[in-house]
């Protein structure tokens, strides 16, 4: 773990390994990198929306479950976007298949939860 953790932020590691890939792949690796790092903000930026302008929710503690919820969620987001970006770049120099993740997929699950969560929480403050 802490060797994957090391190439993060060593790009002479990472530039060491196999060949130069076409520099459009790399820009296009990047930039999915800078997506989720955006995605991962928004996250946060959403926790701290719901920390301090949510009023309480009918259910005790809601409220703050989701926001620690959110910026956790954002903070897993960033440091998976990173994770990503050097196993593809890896990937790529040696010509191997790019990485498969179930990320995307378990995300867009926990968001839909939270959602889902917001929902029955309207909806109980409307019926009382």
């Amino acid at each position: 773990m802490w060797e994957s953790i090391r190439r993060w932020f060593d790009p002479r590691e990472l530039r060491s390994v196999g060949s130069p890939p076409d520099y459009r792949f790399s820009l296009a690796n990047e930039r999915t990198f800078l997506a989720w790092l955006r995605t991962g903000l928004a996250l946060v930026a959403g926790g701290l929306a719901a920390a301090q302008f949510l009023p309480p929710l009918p259910l005790v503690h809601l409220r703050e479950v989701l926001a620690v919820g959110l910026l956790l969620l954002g903070a897993t987001v960033s440091v998976r976007a990173v994770d990503h970006w050097a196993r593809t770049e890896r990937a790529m120099r040696l010509g191997e298949e790019l990485p498969a993740s179930r990320f995307p997929a378990v995300l867009a699950l926990v968001v839909a939860l939270g959602a889902l969560a917001l929902v029955v929480a309207v909806l109980l403050r409307g019926a009382s």
